[in-house]
Order: structure tokens, then sequence, then C-alpha cells
């Protein structure tokens, strides 16, 4: 163990102190280190890899298990760079065995060289249709443009349905008259995944800013009739952003938000009423972030525990990627587990069919956006 540590503290000597000499293995020492924390590698795969299938980068990634069990693996495909502006398409890939495998690349949505982003997929139980809410904006509009309305389009709430387990979907229809209100200006669907609460109600967080004021505030949209048409839900309060949910075991839904109140903590709120109001949010000292997506889901199991799952870079820098766990409805996060320790973004949790836990995030060696991975993982694991 002594020389294992010793070569690590030499290697990582020449890295800092010699960055431009051609040492011939100083990228695969630095992987291998890594590596050498977290969730093993042999439980990991990379679904997409950025630079690769026609696309300079893979963003926003959305993990989605459809009736049949099939896992779909949902992203932005960024053709011509990693900006959050360009050339986007909305991109799948198929999993029948439980992410193990993948099949081809699909594109579900392109609308030629602008935006089509953000997904965040809901089932409705009743009907087995998968709903997918996404924003549009034009390519050349910058986020920073739609904000001040100085753009010459603005961001657009699309909704797209597949009736086949996901393996085909209908062309996105413009739903932005009854989401988005006439004051706002930049305006974002999860990312992530939706939910269906117990009344049938489907519910969709998204997040949007203020004409005039730059500020950034969660919201949600909701459908009664099964998805077919969708209403503007509550505004829990100012500087929150990407936001996702869950239904607490009483009814009522928590919130759980990224915030821009500069404490690199998470924000929460709750909601009595399905979401058409909420309580004023407060942080949640046991979140740290760096500002940052995050993905909250309940873990069903075999219904012996409450567990709420919570995934995001655990630092106040994009790093860290980091499971918790919490058995009290997300009052206390007692159990952490670090999956990947290098650079790493958004992310996307999930339970299997197999009853594993899959976390689809971004990650890399030198950024977060190299590729998007599948991390597969037991309850036990998470709990030991």
């Amino acid at each position: 163990m002594k020389y294992l540590l010793a070569f690590l503290i030499i290697a990582v000597f020449f890295v800092l102190f010699f960055p431009h000499h051609r040492w011939g293995l100083t990228r695969s020492v630095v992987a291998w280190a890594y590596s050498s924390e977290g969730l093993g590698e042999e439980n990991q795969v990379d679904v997409f890899i950025s630079g690769t299938e026609g696309y300079d980068t893979f963003r926003i990634p959305s993990l989605f298990v459809t009736p049949s069990g099939a896992v779909l693996a949902i992203c932005e495909g960024r053709k011509e760079s990693r900006s959050d502006t360009g050339n986007i398409d909305l991109v799948l890939k198929r999993s029948e065995d439980g992410g193990e495998t993948w099949g081809p690349l699909q594109v579900i949505a392109d609308d030629g060289d602008n935006v089509m982003g953000n997904p965040c997929p809901v089932l409705d139980r009743e009907t087995g249709t998968i709903w997918m809410p996404i924003t549009r904006n034009l390519g050349h509009d910058s986020e920073k443009e739609i904000k001040e309305g100085t753009s010459e389009g603005s961001r657009e709430c699309w909704m797209m349905k597949s009736t086949d387990d996901g393996k085909t979907w209908s062309k996105p229809e413009n739903i932005t008259e009854s989401t988005k209100a006439e004051d706002w200006t930049w305006y974002a669907t999860g990312p992530g995944v939706g939910i269906q609460l117990e009344s049938g109600r489907l519910l969709i967080p998204c997040d949007h800013a203020v004409a005039g004021t730059g500020m950034f505030r969660s919201h949600v949209i909701y459908s009664d009739d099964q998805g077919e048409t969708w209403k503007l839900g509550g505004i829990p309060g100012d500087y929150t952003n990407e936001c996702q949910a869950i239904q607490k075991r009483d009814g009522s839904i928590l919130l759980n938000m990224r915030s821009y109140h500069g404490k690199n903590l998470r924000y929460t709120s709750v909601s009595q009423d399905g979401g058409e109001t909420w309580t004023e949010p407060v942080m949640d000292e046991e979140l740290i972030e760096p500002v940052c997506q995050a993905s909250l889901i309940r873990y069903e199991g075999d219904g012996t525990k409450n567990r709420i799952l919570f995934s995001n870079p655990a630092d106040k820098k994009r790093i860290k990627m980091t499971v918790k766990l919490s058995y009290d409805e997300g009052e206390s996060w007692p159990v952490a587990q670090l999956v990947y320790p290098g650079p790493s973004a958004y992310s996307c949790l999930a339970e299997l069919p197999s009853g594993e836990v899959g976390l689809l995030y971004e990650r890399g060696m030198k950024h977060p956006y190299e590729k998007i991975t599948l991390a597969r993982f037991p309850m036990d694991w998470l709990e030991e």
C-alpha cells in the first residue's frame, strides 16, 4: 500500500509542476486515481460520449423506465458545441436488459438549427402514455438575450407523447399559451422527470425568469385530463430554478430546487394542494450544491421502508457526484455514497426493474460534459 501511495504522490507532483511535459502515462494515472474512489467502473456504462454519433456534446440527462420495463436514456444532442444554444436535438437510447446494453441513438425531436431540449417525461399509469414536455427556442438566441428580452424569439413549452412504450414519439405540439405567463422570458421544463400524483394529476417541475428582473423562479405545470391539456401551477419563491418533485406519504408535494440565494445549498418548498400553491422556500443545510440541477425520486422497493433518493454534485464545484438517502420524507439525509469523485454535473435517478438504483449523469476527466454515464447499484451498496 505504501508503494502505491508513493506512486500516486509522484504522479500528482509531475502533473502539477510539469504540466507541459509529455508524460505518456499521466492521463491514465489520473483516471485510475479517480476510479479508485466512488462506485466501481464495473457498475457504470457510458451511454452517450461527446464527439461521437454526429454530436459535439451530449447534455441534460433524463432516465425513464417504461411500463414494459425498458429503460430510456434521454438527453440533448448538441451538434456544434457545448453551448446551451445552437443546433440542439432531443435524442434517446433504449435498453431492454435493465441498462446493461443499449440500442442505437434515436433523434426524437429535431427543429433544424434550433433548440429542442430539457426533457422531463412522466407516465400516466392509467393509459400507459408517456408524456414528454420539452422546451424550444431559436438556435441563434442566447439565454442572456432571452432573459433580457432582446432575443428574436423566446423560450416555448412543447409537448410530445409516446403510446407504444417509448418506441416512437408524436410530433411536438406548442403548449406555451397555457403554461407560460406573459411577463416571463426564459422557460425550462425539468430537466429530469415528472410525477403522477395519487389523484391522477400529472405534474412537471419547471422554472422561468421574469421580464425586467433577470431573476429565476421555480414553478410547476399540471394536467388533470391524462395529459390532453396543461395548466400553469404555483410558484414557490424567488431565486430558485431547476427543480424536481416527489409526493410525500401525507399527499403533499415536496419540491427540491436549485438555488441562487448565494448559500450553495438546495432550497425546498411544500404544496398541500397538488402544486397550485407553495410554502416559502427554505434551505436544506444537508444538501450542498454548486448551483446545479439535481435529481429527487421515491424508491419503492418492496415497500418495507420509506426511502427518498437525491443525487447531485455534493460540493461547491461541479465534482463529487453523490447519492443521498432519506428515511423521513426528505427531512434529513443520514446516508450518502460517492458515485464519482471527478467532474460531474446534471443527473437523473430511477428505480430499475431489477430493484437496483439507476443514475444517469454527466461526467468527465477534464470537465463534466465528456460523457453521460449510467451507474447501477443495489440499495445495499447505498445503505452499507
